[in-house]
């Protein structure tokens, strides 16, 4: 027991001298170490030291050079602005100098003036000195005063310069007139040549093709009442004769001619002929001709380049496709009237535009069926109202026959522009013999009257003009010339349209100088 205690007692003690010599010498190898780290780390720093000192040397050296080299800038800069104000002092002197030199020679300027003023002031009152002696002897001898003498002079020169404006005023008024017949023949053959248009001629009657015999016998139907159907339905005559191949339609209205002849085709096309089928395709058609009224209506405004209209003028403008006047077609007429009206226009320096959509709508009042008891420009300007039209288009409308009082620049153009129009070669149509004779009937119809020296029927027969001696007929007596011609011709002749009188008395007086 003893052994094993003193045995474990040597092992204790074995192992804490063991531990003791381990310390020991772990002590020395690390303080070995530690001065090893401690003197690279000197030697380290030292070279990071000069390191870091030999960078803050060229950091130097750099701030230095830039520092050098601004302060040359700035010290080049204030040389440059040294040497500009250098300039411009000398320049300022220079200016001073030559100042002072002017006004040295402006003064001297001033004195000579002043003395030239008083010399003329000295001459000028021995001038008036003079003048009013020599005026003195002048009244003595004349026996008048100066003033009486003024006053008679400017009489005469008065009078002179009188008679010498009026001839200029003479010369002007010739020049103006032959220059105003000139431009305005210029304008209108100008108009014509560029609107040279082909001439179509309506007609009264619509042929309608068939094929065969066996179509026409369906078309007329058992005993006629086809026909009688179709006439009822679309108000046109249908003439079927011994014409191989071909039905006539006879009527006035263009619209209902046209109604009938597409009636009849899709008819024929179907196959179906009878009053009610009849009826139907009837209703249909004229449905299908409105909506083509007023395409054709959008389609010129837009070939003209007119827009905002209202659409109800739309619609009438689509009508006049359908209406002709005089055998003229109604829509060419009025496009036709539109281009001449904004040549002119533009010729004149006038609104293009404005001018161009009076001339489409001139002829509106034709194709409206309301109040019919008035005269076609009349009822076209009262629609052009009714519709916001401008004033000077609703005025240009009313007065393109001179039915009303013209107030806009524009109605005598539209006036022209209607009556170049209508006046073209073949763009009307009427049996010469009996418009010959309706108009010279006219004119004869007027000379008979006591007092009338001359009658002449214009524009198409629609005027007459009496030219009456003014010593055989008074005013009082022309007023009721005209009323009474206009009566007569009323009752005793047959005219389309209307026909206004003009009765023209006139006093001349005619003097020659020689």
């Amino acid at each position: 027991m003893n052994t094993f205690i003193a045995l474990l007692i040597g092992v204790v003690v074995g192992a804490l001298l063991a531990l003791a010599v381990y310390i020991g010498v772990r002590r020395i190898i690390l303080k070995g170490r530690k001065d090893e780290i401690l003197e690279k780390a000197e030697l380290e720093g030292e070279n990071i030291k000069k390191e870091k000192i030999l960078q803050a040397k060229e950091k130097f050296l750099q701030l230095k050079s830039e520092h050098e080299q601004y302060v040359s800038e700035k010290n080049a800069a204030i040389r440059d602005t040294e040497n500009r104000l250098k300039q411009k002092e000398n320049t300022l002197n220079q200016k001073n100098s030559e100042l002072d030199k002017r006004l040295k020679d402006a003064d001297n300027m001033k004195n000579s003036l002043q003395a030239q003023r008083e010399n003329a002031q000295r001459k000028a009152e021995e001038y008036d000195r003079l003048k009013a002696e020599v005026n003195k002897q002048i009244e003595a001898v004349a026996g008048m005063t100066a003033q009486e003498a003024k006053n008679q002079l400017v009489e005469n020169m008065k009078a002179e310069a009188r008679t010498e404006a009026q001839a200029y005023i003479n010369d002007t008024m010739d020049e103006a007139r032959l220059n105003a017949a000139k431009e305005a023949k210029r304008i209108v053959i100008t108009t014509i040549q560029r609107t040279a248009s082909e001439t179509a001629i309506e007609n009264a009657v619509t042929t309608f093709p068939i094929e065969s015999d066996e179509i026409k016998g369906r078309i007329i139907g058992r005993e006629g009442r086809n026909i009688r159907a179709l006439e009822a339905a679309t108000g046109v005559e249908i003439v079927v004769d011994d014409t191989p191949d071909a039905i006539l339609l006879s009527a006035f209205d263009p619209v209902r001619r046209e109604v009938a002849r597409l009636a009849l085709h899709q008819l024929v096309i179907d196959g179906r002929i009878h009053p009610a089928r009849i009826e139907e395709v009837v209703a249909k058609v004229q449905k299908q001709l409105e909506d083509e009224i007023l395409e054709t209506g959008k389609r010129t405004c837009i070939d003209l380049g007119i827009h905002g209209m209202n659409i109800e003028l739309v619609k009438l403008i689509g009508r006049m496709k359908y209406r002709s006047s005089y055998g003229q077609n109604l829509l060419q007429h009025s496009r036709e009237v539109a281009n001449i009206c904004a040549i002119m226009a533009s010729e004149l320096g006038l609104n293009v535009k404005m001018a161009k959509r009076a001339g489409l709508l001139h002829d509106i009042g034709k194709v409206s069926d309301l109040d019919p008891e008035l005269p076609h420009a009349l009822l076209g300007m009262k629609l052009a109202e009714q519709y916001k039209e401008r004033p000077e288009i609703c005025n240009a409308i009313g007065s393109h026959h001179e039915e009303t009082e013209m107030t806009s620049i524009i109605s005598p153009i539209v006036l022209v522009g209607d009556a170049i129009s209508g006046a073209r070669p073949g763009a009307r149509r009427e049996v010469i013999e009996s418009y010959i004779k309706r108009l010279k009937g006219m004119e004869d119809l007027a000379a008979s009257y006591p007092g009338v020296t001359k009658s002449y029927a214009i524009q198409a027969g629609r005027e007459l003009r009496v030219i009456v001696g003014a010593e055989e007929v008074s005013d009082e007596q022309a007023v009721k010339l005209s009323s009474d011609i206009a009566q007569k011709i009323q009752n005793e002749m047959t005219y389309p349209g209307q026909v206004k009188i003009t009765v023209i008395r006139e006093t001349r007086s005619v003097a020659y100088a020689k």
